[in-house]
Protein backbone atom coordinates (compact mmCIF):
# COMPACT_ATOMS: atom_id res chain seq x y z
CA UNK A 1 0.00 0.00 0.00
CA UNK A 2 1.29 3.46 -0.92
CA UNK A 3 0.29 6.76 0.65
CA UNK A 4 0.34 10.12 -1.11
CA UNK A 5 -0.19 13.39 0.75
CA UNK A 6 -1.38 16.19 -1.53
CA UNK A 7 -0.31 19.39 0.17
CA UNK A 8 -0.15 23.02 -0.85
CA UNK A 9 1.85 26.22 -0.54
CA UNK A 10 -1.25 28.32 0.05
CA UNK A 11 -5.04 28.48 -0.05
CA UNK A 12 -6.72 28.39 -3.44
CA UNK A 13 -4.18 26.30 -5.36
CA UNK A 14 -6.71 23.66 -6.44
CA UNK A 15 -5.35 21.09 -4.01
CA UNK A 16 -8.70 19.38 -3.44
CA UNK A 17 -9.39 19.00 -7.15
CA UNK A 18 -5.89 17.58 -7.69
CA UNK A 19 -6.20 15.16 -4.76
CA UNK A 20 -9.57 13.79 -5.86
CA UNK A 21 -8.53 13.64 -9.50
CA UNK A 22 -5.45 11.60 -8.56
CA UNK A 23 -7.62 9.30 -6.46
CA UNK A 24 -9.88 8.66 -9.44
CA UNK A 25 -6.93 8.21 -11.80
CA UNK A 26 -5.52 5.59 -9.43
CA UNK A 27 -8.92 3.87 -9.32
CA UNK A 28 -9.06 3.91 -13.13
CA UNK A 29 -5.80 1.96 -13.09
CA UNK A 30 -7.41 -0.74 -10.99
CA UNK A 31 -6.20 0.34 -7.56
CA UNK A 32 -8.41 0.18 -4.49
CA UNK A 33 -8.30 3.75 -3.23
CA UNK A 34 -8.92 5.30 0.17
CA UNK A 35 -9.05 8.96 1.16
CA UNK A 36 -8.40 10.91 4.33
CA UNK A 37 -8.09 14.57 5.31
CA UNK A 38 -6.41 14.40 8.73
CA UNK A 39 -7.23 18.02 9.60
CA UNK A 40 -10.68 19.32 8.69
CA UNK A 41 -10.20 22.96 7.74
CA UNK A 42 -12.93 23.85 5.20
CA UNK A 43 -15.64 23.85 7.81
CA UNK A 44 -19.40 24.08 7.57
CA UNK A 45 -22.36 23.13 9.69
CA UNK A 46 -23.80 19.72 8.91
CA UNK A 47 -26.64 18.41 11.08
CA UNK A 48 -25.30 20.26 14.07
CA UNK A 49 -21.69 19.17 13.58
CA UNK A 50 -18.70 21.06 12.23
CA UNK A 51 -17.38 19.14 9.27
CA UNK A 52 -15.06 19.71 6.34
CA UNK A 53 -16.84 19.67 2.99
CA UNK A 54 -13.90 18.08 1.15
CA UNK A 55 -14.13 14.61 2.78
CA UNK A 56 -17.88 14.65 2.17
CA UNK A 57 -17.26 15.25 -1.53
CA UNK A 58 -14.54 12.57 -1.56
CA UNK A 59 -16.87 10.03 0.01
CA UNK A 60 -19.42 10.73 -2.72
CA UNK A 61 -17.07 10.79 -5.71
CA UNK A 62 -14.96 7.80 -4.62
CA UNK A 63 -17.96 5.77 -3.42
CA UNK A 64 -16.51 5.30 0.06
CA UNK A 65 -18.45 4.06 3.07
CA UNK A 66 -16.06 5.36 5.74
CA UNK A 67 -17.39 7.42 8.61
CA UNK A 68 -16.68 11.14 8.66
CA UNK A 69 -14.89 10.97 12.02
CA UNK A 70 -12.42 8.53 10.43
CA UNK A 71 -11.89 10.55 7.26
CA UNK A 72 -11.52 13.74 9.29
CA UNK A 73 -10.11 12.76 12.71
CA UNK A 74 -9.14 16.32 13.73
CA UNK A 75 -11.64 19.16 13.20
CA UNK A 76 -9.27 22.11 13.09
CA UNK A 77 -11.78 24.81 13.98
CA UNK A 78 -11.01 28.15 15.66
CA UNK A 79 -12.50 26.75 18.87
CA UNK A 80 -10.21 23.73 18.67
CA UNK A 81 -7.12 25.90 18.14
CA UNK A 82 -8.05 28.08 21.12
CA UNK A 83 -8.29 24.92 23.21
CA UNK A 84 -4.86 23.81 22.00
CA UNK A 85 -3.40 27.18 22.96
CA UNK A 86 -4.87 26.82 26.44
CA UNK A 87 -3.32 23.39 26.82
CA UNK A 88 -6.63 21.54 26.55
CA UNK A 89 -5.47 19.22 23.74
CA UNK A 90 -3.12 16.26 24.15
CA UNK A 91 -0.76 16.31 21.15
CA UNK A 92 0.29 12.68 21.56
CA UNK A 93 -3.34 11.57 21.77
CA UNK A 94 -4.22 13.55 18.64
CA UNK A 95 -1.37 11.95 16.72
CA UNK A 96 -2.56 8.53 17.86
CA UNK A 97 -6.11 9.39 16.78
CA UNK A 98 -4.86 10.29 13.29
CA UNK A 99 -2.74 7.14 13.14
CA UNK A 100 -5.60 4.86 14.18
CA UNK A 101 -8.01 6.47 11.72
CA UNK A 102 -5.47 6.07 8.94
CA UNK A 103 -4.84 2.41 9.74
CA UNK A 104 -8.56 1.69 9.62
CA UNK A 105 -9.11 3.50 6.33
CA UNK A 106 -5.98 2.04 4.72
CA UNK A 107 -6.91 -1.58 5.42
CA UNK A 108 -7.57 -3.36 2.15
CA UNK A 109 -6.49 -0.44 -0.06
CA UNK A 110 -3.69 -0.19 -2.59
CA UNK A 111 -3.44 3.60 -2.51
CA UNK A 112 -4.28 6.11 0.20
CA UNK A 113 -4.76 9.71 -0.87
CA UNK A 114 -4.26 12.12 2.01
CA UNK A 115 -5.34 15.72 1.59
CA UNK A 116 -3.40 18.38 3.43
CA UNK A 117 -4.49 21.73 4.82
CA UNK A 118 -4.64 25.03 2.96
CA UNK A 119 -1.09 26.02 3.86
CA UNK A 120 2.01 24.34 5.32
CA UNK A 121 1.73 26.04 8.73
CA UNK A 122 -1.72 24.76 9.65
CA UNK A 123 -1.50 22.28 12.51
CA UNK A 124 1.72 23.62 14.06
CA UNK A 125 -0.11 24.26 17.33
CA UNK A 126 -0.58 20.51 17.78
CA UNK A 127 2.56 19.30 15.97
CA UNK A 128 0.49 18.11 13.03
CA UNK A 129 1.57 20.23 10.08
CA UNK A 130 1.42 18.50 6.72
CA UNK A 131 5.13 17.70 7.06
CA UNK A 132 4.41 16.11 10.45
CA UNK A 133 1.57 14.07 8.97
CA UNK A 134 3.72 12.84 6.09
CA UNK A 135 6.25 11.60 8.63
CA UNK A 136 3.62 10.12 10.95
CA UNK A 137 1.86 8.20 8.18
CA UNK A 138 4.96 7.39 6.11
CA UNK A 139 3.57 9.20 3.06
CA UNK A 140 5.18 10.79 0.05
CA UNK A 141 4.09 14.39 -0.47
CA UNK A 142 3.04 16.17 -3.67
CA UNK A 143 3.18 19.95 -3.42
CA UNK A 144 0.48 21.80 -5.38
CA UNK A 145 1.16 25.47 -6.06
CA UNK A 146 0.43 28.39 -8.33
CA UNK A 147 2.78 30.86 -9.95
CA UNK A 148 2.00 34.55 -10.26
CA UNK A 149 5.34 36.23 -9.51
CA UNK A 150 8.98 35.22 -8.96
CA UNK A 151 8.67 35.49 -5.17
CA UNK A 152 6.33 32.50 -5.25
CA UNK A 153 9.47 30.39 -5.65
CA UNK A 154 10.43 31.27 -2.06
CA UNK A 155 7.29 29.61 -0.69
CA UNK A 156 7.79 26.57 -2.89
CA UNK A 157 11.38 26.04 -1.76
CA UNK A 158 10.46 26.54 1.90
CA UNK A 159 7.55 24.10 1.71
CA UNK A 160 9.67 21.52 -0.11
CA UNK A 161 12.47 21.90 2.45
CA UNK A 162 10.01 21.37 5.31
CA UNK A 163 8.82 18.15 3.67
CA UNK A 164 12.40 16.97 3.23
CA UNK A 165 13.01 13.63 1.54
CA UNK A 166 9.27 12.93 1.52
CA UNK A 167 8.69 15.65 -1.09
CA UNK A 168 7.90 13.80 -4.28
CA UNK A 169 7.80 17.01 -6.30
CA UNK A 170 5.72 19.98 -7.35
CA UNK A 171 2.71 20.43 -9.61
CA UNK A 172 1.98 23.96 -10.79
CA UNK A 173 -1.75 24.45 -11.23
CA UNK A 174 -3.80 27.04 -13.11
CA UNK A 175 -0.77 28.67 -14.73
CA UNK A 176 -1.83 31.63 -16.87
CA UNK A 177 -0.85 31.82 -20.52
CA UNK A 178 1.22 34.93 -19.73
CA UNK A 179 3.30 33.04 -17.15
CA UNK A 180 3.40 29.59 -18.77
CA UNK A 181 6.62 30.04 -20.79
CA UNK A 182 8.39 31.61 -17.81
CA UNK A 183 7.45 28.66 -15.62
CA UNK A 184 8.55 26.09 -18.19
CA UNK A 185 11.82 27.72 -19.27
CA UNK A 186 13.01 29.44 -16.08
CA UNK A 187 11.20 28.34 -12.93
CA UNK A 188 11.17 24.59 -13.60
CA UNK A 189 14.91 24.35 -14.36
CA UNK A 190 15.70 26.49 -11.31
CA UNK A 191 13.65 24.34 -8.94
CA UNK A 192 15.08 21.12 -10.33
CA UNK A 193 18.60 22.54 -9.93
CA UNK A 194 17.70 22.93 -6.25
CA UNK A 195 16.59 19.31 -5.99
CA UNK A 196 12.83 19.91 -6.28
CA UNK A 197 11.33 17.87 -9.16
CA UNK A 198 8.52 19.50 -11.11
CA UNK A 199 5.96 16.84 -12.07
CA UNK A 200 3.44 18.99 -13.86
CA UNK A 201 2.61 22.43 -15.20
CA UNK A 202 -1.16 22.57 -15.58
CA UNK A 203 -2.47 25.54 -17.58
CA UNK A 204 -5.30 27.78 -16.48
CA UNK A 205 -8.64 26.51 -17.75
CA UNK A 206 -11.65 28.80 -17.81
CA UNK A 207 -14.09 26.12 -16.74
CA UNK A 208 -12.03 25.58 -13.57
CA UNK A 209 -12.05 29.26 -12.62
CA UNK A 210 -14.58 31.24 -10.67
CA UNK A 211 -17.78 29.95 -9.14
CA UNK A 212 -21.28 29.86 -10.49
CA UNK A 213 -24.12 32.10 -9.36
CA UNK A 214 -25.69 28.98 -7.87
CA UNK A 215 -22.51 28.29 -5.85
CA UNK A 216 -22.48 31.86 -4.62
CA UNK A 217 -26.16 31.77 -3.68
CA UNK A 218 -25.79 28.52 -1.74
CA UNK A 219 -22.62 29.56 0.09
CA UNK A 220 -24.08 32.92 1.12
CA UNK A 221 -27.43 31.47 2.14
CA UNK A 222 -28.94 34.10 -0.14
CA UNK A 223 -32.53 34.45 -1.25
CA UNK A 224 -33.06 34.47 -5.03
CA UNK A 225 -35.44 37.19 -6.17
CA UNK A 226 -35.62 36.21 -9.84
CA UNK A 227 -36.08 33.00 -11.80
CA UNK A 228 -32.98 33.62 -13.94
CA UNK A 229 -30.51 30.83 -14.73
CA UNK A 230 -27.72 30.51 -12.17
CA UNK A 231 -25.01 28.70 -14.16
CA UNK A 232 -23.05 31.84 -15.17
CA UNK A 233 -19.52 32.19 -13.78
CA UNK A 234 -18.48 34.77 -11.20
CA UNK A 235 -14.76 35.55 -11.26
CA UNK A 236 -14.65 38.94 -9.53
CA UNK A 237 -16.58 41.20 -7.17
CA UNK A 238 -17.48 44.84 -7.77
CA UNK A 239 -18.85 47.15 -5.10
CA UNK A 240 -21.55 49.59 -6.17
CA UNK A 241 -20.71 52.47 -3.84
CA UNK A 242 -20.38 55.26 -6.42
CA UNK A 243 -22.97 57.25 -8.36
CA UNK A 244 -25.05 55.47 -10.96
CA UNK A 245 -23.26 57.19 -13.86
CA UNK A 246 -19.80 56.36 -12.51
CA UNK A 247 -20.93 52.83 -11.70
CA UNK A 248 -22.09 52.22 -15.27
CA UNK A 249 -18.73 53.30 -16.68
CA UNK A 250 -16.93 51.07 -14.17
CA UNK A 251 -19.18 48.04 -14.66
CA UNK A 252 -18.85 48.14 -18.44
CA UNK A 253 -15.10 47.55 -18.18
CA UNK A 254 -15.44 44.20 -16.45
CA UNK A 255 -16.67 40.70 -17.18
CA UNK A 256 -18.07 37.75 -15.22
CA UNK A 257 -18.65 39.92 -12.15
CA UNK A 258 -21.03 40.05 -9.23
CA UNK A 259 -22.06 43.56 -8.19
CA UNK A 260 -22.68 44.09 -4.48
CA UNK A 261 -24.74 47.07 -3.39
CA UNK A 262 -27.50 48.10 -1.02
CA UNK A 263 -31.13 47.40 -1.76
CA UNK A 264 -31.86 51.13 -1.76
CA UNK A 265 -29.36 51.98 -4.52
CA UNK A 266 -31.68 51.82 -7.52
CA UNK A 267 -29.23 53.85 -9.64
CA UNK A 268 -26.40 51.37 -9.08
CA UNK A 269 -28.74 48.42 -9.62
CA UNK A 270 -29.90 49.86 -12.93
CA UNK A 271 -26.27 50.42 -13.98
CA UNK A 272 -25.46 46.78 -13.19
CA UNK A 273 -28.39 45.64 -15.34
CA UNK A 274 -27.04 47.71 -18.25
CA UNK A 275 -23.52 46.24 -18.05
CA UNK A 276 -22.98 43.08 -20.16
CA UNK A 277 -20.12 41.87 -17.96
CA UNK A 278 -22.22 41.69 -14.80
CA UNK A 279 -23.66 38.21 -14.19
CA UNK A 280 -25.30 38.70 -10.80
CA UNK A 281 -26.60 41.44 -8.51
CA UNK A 282 -26.16 40.90 -4.75
CA UNK A 283 -28.13 43.16 -2.42
CA UNK A 284 -26.91 43.40 1.18
CA UNK A 285 -28.63 44.09 4.46
CA UNK A 286 -31.72 42.05 3.62
CA UNK A 287 -33.12 44.78 1.37
CA UNK A 288 -35.28 44.15 -1.66
CA UNK A 289 -35.14 46.30 -4.81
CA UNK A 290 -38.08 48.06 -6.43
CA UNK A 291 -40.55 46.22 -8.60
CA UNK A 292 -39.20 48.07 -11.64
CA UNK A 293 -35.66 46.78 -11.03
CA UNK A 294 -36.87 43.23 -10.47
CA UNK A 295 -39.00 43.37 -13.59
CA UNK A 296 -36.06 44.55 -15.68
CA UNK A 297 -33.83 41.85 -14.17
CA UNK A 298 -36.38 39.16 -15.01
CA UNK A 299 -36.59 40.43 -18.57
CA UNK A 300 -32.82 40.38 -18.97
CA UNK A 301 -32.35 37.05 -17.20
CA UNK A 302 -30.14 38.62 -14.53
CA UNK A 303 -29.99 36.76 -11.18
CA UNK A 304 -30.71 39.04 -8.23
CA UNK A 305 -30.13 37.75 -4.71
CA UNK A 306 -30.41 39.32 -1.29
CA UNK A 307 -28.40 38.55 1.85
CA UNK A 308 -28.81 39.58 5.47
CA UNK A 309 -25.12 40.36 5.98
CA UNK A 310 -23.50 43.77 5.52
CA UNK A 311 -21.53 44.73 2.44
CA UNK A 312 -18.02 44.19 3.86
CA UNK A 313 -18.84 40.74 5.23
CA UNK A 314 -20.52 39.75 1.96
CA UNK A 315 -17.51 40.87 -0.08
CA UNK A 316 -15.13 38.88 2.11
CA UNK A 317 -17.24 35.74 1.82
CA UNK A 318 -17.58 35.96 -1.95
CA UNK A 319 -13.89 36.71 -2.49
CA UNK A 320 -12.97 33.75 -0.30
CA UNK A 321 -15.27 31.54 -2.32
CA UNK A 322 -13.86 32.75 -5.64
CA UNK A 323 -10.27 32.40 -4.41
CA UNK A 324 -10.96 28.80 -3.47
CA UNK A 325 -11.99 28.01 -7.04
CA UNK A 326 -14.43 25.49 -8.39
CA UNK A 327 -13.67 22.20 -6.71
CA UNK A 328 -16.91 21.00 -5.31
CA UNK A 329 -18.49 18.83 -7.99
CA UNK A 330 -17.81 15.78 -10.12
CA UNK A 331 -17.48 17.74 -13.36
CA UNK A 332 -14.63 19.82 -11.96
CA UNK A 333 -12.76 16.75 -10.72
CA UNK A 334 -13.24 15.01 -14.09
CA UNK A 335 -11.81 18.05 -15.88
CA UNK A 336 -8.83 18.03 -13.52
CA UNK A 337 -8.25 14.36 -14.35
CA UNK A 338 -7.98 15.35 -18.02
CA UNK A 339 -5.63 18.23 -17.25
CA UNK A 340 -3.34 16.09 -15.10
CA UNK A 341 -3.28 13.33 -17.70
CA UNK A 342 -2.22 15.85 -20.35
CA UNK A 343 0.14 18.07 -18.36
CA UNK A 344 1.54 16.08 -15.44
CA UNK A 345 3.63 12.94 -14.97
CA UNK A 346 0.85 10.86 -13.43
CA UNK A 347 2.98 7.72 -13.54
CA UNK A 348 5.67 9.32 -11.39
CA UNK A 349 3.08 10.65 -8.98
CA UNK A 350 1.08 7.44 -8.49
CA UNK A 351 3.62 4.67 -9.03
Amino acid sequence: MTSLLVTSTDEGTGKTAVALALARLAADRGATVGYMKPKGTRLQSNVGKTLDADPMLARELLDLDAEMHEMEPVVYSPTFVKGAIRGEEDTAALRERVREAFDGLAEGTDTMILEGAGDPDTGAAIDLTDADIAELLDARALLVTRYEEPRDVDRILTAAENLGDRCLGVVFNAVSSAAYDEVETEVVPFLESRGVPVLGVVPWAREMAGVTVADLTNELGAESLTDAATDALIERVLVGAMSGESALSHFRRTKDAAVITGGDRADVQAAALDAPGVNCLVLTGGHRPSGAILGEAEQQGMPVVTVQTDTITTIERIESLIHGGRVRDAATVERMQELLHAHADVDAILD
